[in-house]
């Protein structure tokens, strides 16, 4: 499993990946979720993955490499795109493609098409956005109202980022409480892990502001998480005892 946070606010964007993989409990691993396609001034783009691995590796690799236009006959790249709908509606695209040649054979076997991503980022000229892509290749964008996505074990972080995040919450501390909320996916969840992959956007920079993994033991992270469990064992302490009478 895993999880992938979106965040995008008035100041910019900020998207959270964690890494950990698995197969059955004797065969966990690390592969990058969160992956970035940038050319400075001109285009930065993030792409942000869970469910079947195979999977979501296919559609990175179309997305790279390229689909042949059928009237055109032109090669289309994310690079090509003109703006970040047409990105979201090429991503979509790639991931039909690879249904198209591997979902049979999935379904032969009894395995899932399982895919979807967070693709986030803006294009010269164009506005920064947010966008949540499905299995079926259709998505939805984030807005003012609903400013989050979140893909894979969402359940978890999902209570904190209704509670704190508005459009207006600045950069630092959306990424703050993206980080809160990976914490509490990990703390329920052991098929989400570390390392953390984070990148934060911007608004019309048109390239990234921070791109960072967090690796086990970074003292931040482990500050923010010892600083979370004690601020709720607070909270909770702090709430007068329930009045009911048997």
């Amino acid at each position: 499993m895993t999880y992938c946070v979106g965040i995008l606010v008035k100041e910019g964007l900020t998207m959270i990946a964690d890494t950990r993989t698995n197969a059955g409990l004797d065969n966990v691993a690390q592969y990058r979720k969160l992956h970035v396609f940038e050319r400075p001034g001109e285009r930065m783009i993030a792409i942000a993955t869970a469910g079947n691995l195979a999977v979501s590796q296919s559609v990175l690799s179309l997305l790279n490499e390229g689909i042949r236009d059928p009237e055109t006959g032109e090669l289309e790249t994310i690079h090509t795109q003109p703006s970040m709908f047409r990105v979201a509606q090429f991503v979509g695209r790639a991931v039909r493609e690879v249904f198209r040649i591997d979902g049979p054979a999935l379904e032969q076997s009894n395995t899932a098409f399982e895919v979807s991503m967070l693709l986030g980022g803006q294009i010269a000229g164009g506005r920064l956005r947010l966008f949540m892509i499905y299995r079926q290749g259709n998505f939805i964008e984030a807005t003012e109202d609903t400013p989050f996505l979140q893909i894979g074990e969402h359940k978890y972080g999902k209570p904190i980022l209704d509670r704190a995040i508005k459009f207006g919450t600045n950069i630092e501390e959306a990424l703050k409480l993206g980080l809160i909320s990976m914490d509490s996916t990990m703390r329920s969840n052991l098929g989400v892990g570390m390392p953390i992959d984070l990148v934060t956007i911007r608004r019309d920079a048109v390239q990234h502001d921070l791109l960072h993994r967090i690796e086990p033991g970074e003292p931040y992270f482990h500050d923010l998480r010892e600083r979370w469990s004690a601020a709720l064992r607070a909270a909770h302490q702090g709430i007068p005892k329930p009045p009911y009478k048997g």
